[in-house]
């Protein structure tokens, strides 16, 4: 077992290795036990019965039932295509705004410091209020985007096109900033010489952007990929308060429905096992390329 430094507070406190770990330690594991993997567990159960918690009727064992229900279902696919598009949409979108935004913040500019903190703003505000306030730029009466752009009264969350392609802005808009901050950690870790170097040599400013920096920046720009990927597949807020077309029904805005206005527990439950395998998947697979990308 580690020994504590013995000039450290704790050592001064007369704190042992075994305190410490009855004090931390183990609530901490017996917290993530109580509210993690007890829900999961529980949920997991539920998912093969036909439970519905808006009855006092017990739950019965119908085992795949729900889940070979779910994986037929027309409508169900359509949520996750929709779910699909949503999701490379805002990503794609949010890699390219924040990266470019790193790129040019990147260099001596004035009030770096305030721009770049002012930037940050948007993913600090509670979804729901955001999508709230971009309901309202939106509105063909009174909305400054239509004016801005002279569309007129053409209606964005109305439309069965558009109003996907309305909360992906919206979502961008909000998270753009956090792969900004995580692209400007990893273009701060370039080293200067390989620029120098480039300089020397006379090489163009493109050959030097895919030489040098989108190498050393891929991996950081991947984990950022990776968070927002999941996160964009979780969404539920932003959607349900901007639109309510079937065109931007989420797969979580399905589950949310399936399991408190429909009351279907046992089915929602195993809708959101279903979900969840397809987000490990997906992840996995980022995960894979990430230590590709990290043994060059």
């Amino acid at each position: 077992m580690t020994r504590l430094d013995p000039g450290s507070r704790a050592a001064a406190r007369g704190w042992s290795d075994l305190t410490i770990r009855n004090m931390f330690i183990i609530p901490t594991i017996a917290f993530l036990i109580v509210f993690n993997i007890f829900p999961l567990i529980y949920s997991l159960g539920y998912s093969f019965t036909d439970y519905r918690a808006s009855t006092n009727q017990a739950a019965n064992f119908v085992g795949l039932q729900n889940y070979r229900e779910l994986l037929g279902d027309e409508f169900i696919w359509n949520n996750f295509v929709v779910t699909a598009k949503y999701v490379i949409v805002s990503v794609t979108g949010q890699v390219v705004v924040g990266f470019g935004i790193a790129l040019l913040l990147n260099r001596a500019i004035p009030f770096k410091g305030l721009i770049t903190t002012l930037l940050l703003l948007p993913m600090m505000m509670s979804m729901a209020v955001v999508g709230l306030f971009w309901k309202l730029l939106y509105d063909p009466s009174w909305g400054v985007i239509n004016y801005v752009f002279h569309l007129g009264d053409f209606a964005w969350l109305s439309n069965r096109d558009a109003a996907l392609y309305a909360v992906a802005i919206t979502d961008i808009w909000m998270w753009s900033p956090f792969v900004m901050l995580l692209s400007l950690a990893g273009l701060s870790a370039v080293p200067k010489h390989l620029y120098e170097a480039a300089a020397i040599d006379r090489a163009g400013k493109f050959y030097t952007f895919r030489r040098i920096t989108l190498p050393l920046v891929a991996p950081i720009l991947l984990i950022a990929i990776i968070f927002r990927t999941m996160e964009a597949f979780k969404t539920f807020d932003l959607a349900y308060v901007m639109s309510s077309q079937d065109t931007t029904e989420l797969i979580s805005i399905r589950l949310y429905k399936m399991a408190f206005q429909e009351w279907q527990t046992g089915r929602s439950s195993a809708l959101a096992y279903i979900v969840l395998i397809m987000v490990l998947a997906i992840t996995n697979i980022y995960v894979k390329y990430l230590n590709r990308v990290k043994e060059r």
